[in-house]
């Protein structure tokens, strides 16, 4: 008579377990490598936006003065919101019109680091 028996080896429950503590572990370090990517990119894209708020200003005041680009002058630094704005205004060499570069520097984990804007103001 022939007994037939039916279930998993105590092998084959330890490295299924193994396996899957694997699987678990890389998944945890992953989760955390792809929270500090979103913090970093929520920081990133805030700079950003401050960058473009300002050269927008300064395009408002640009257009505002007469003769045109009368007040645009460089300024800075300003911190909002943990990130701090710089910018400078040259007089393009062709001379109709300012070459703004607006600086946002803002600080990590892994030390400082800044994002730059630069545009054209025509006059």
């Amino acid at each position: 008579m022939r007994h037939t028996r039916s279930g998993f080896t105590l092998v084959e429950v330890l490295v299924a377990i193994t396996i899957l503590t694997i699987g678990v572990v890389a998944m945890a370090g992953s989760a955390a490598a792809v929270t500090r990517m979103i913090g970093r990119g929520k920081i990133d894209t805030r700079a950003a936006q401050f960058a473009t708020l300002k050269v927008d200003s300064l395009r408002v005041a640009a257009y505002a003065t007469t003769p045109r680009c009368a007040a645009l002058v460089n300024g800075g630094p300003v911190t909002t919101d943990n990130v701090t704005l710089s910018w400078g205004v040259l007089v393009n060499p062709n001379g109709t019109g300012r070459d703004v570069s607006v600086s946002a520097s803002y600080r990590t984990v892994r030390g400082a680091r800044a994002e730059v804007l630069t545009t054209y103001i025509e006059c």
